[in-house]
């Protein structure tokens, strides 16, 4: 049976400081307690510790990466390195700036 989840969606747009997404990454993602919170870290639980959703949603991107660009760089480093050295176990990422409607409005 396959433990991931279709999707997991993470909202960027309230993250000021490296504490407050790592915390965010850990609760989104279902890592444990004791994960240590940086890039070491991540890049563990993501490739080891935890199944990855098979979709990525990551909202407020662009506002996200010109509050924490270096967080955004490493995290986009840890995903992509992700996607080339564990593909079958990667989540396809999706950066968005805003949330997509459930139930798009018809035209």
């Amino acid at each position: 049976m396959d433990a991931r989840r279709a999707s997991v969606e993470i909202d960027l747009s309230a993250v000021n400081t490296a504490d407050e997404l790592q915390s965010l990454l850990m609760r989104s993602l279902d890592f444990p307690g004791w994960y240590g919170r940086n890039w070491n870290a991540f890049w563990d639980a993501i490739t080891g510790l935890v199944p990855m959703p098979r979709q990525l949603l990551l909202i407020g991107w662009a506002g996200f990466v010109d509050r924490l660009p270096d967080d955004a760089r490493l995290m986009c480093a840890c995903l992509d390195d992700m996607g080339l050295q564990f593909p079958e176990h990667a989540a396809h990422v999706v950066y968005l700036e805003t949330r997509v409607p459930a139930n798009p409005p018809s035209s």
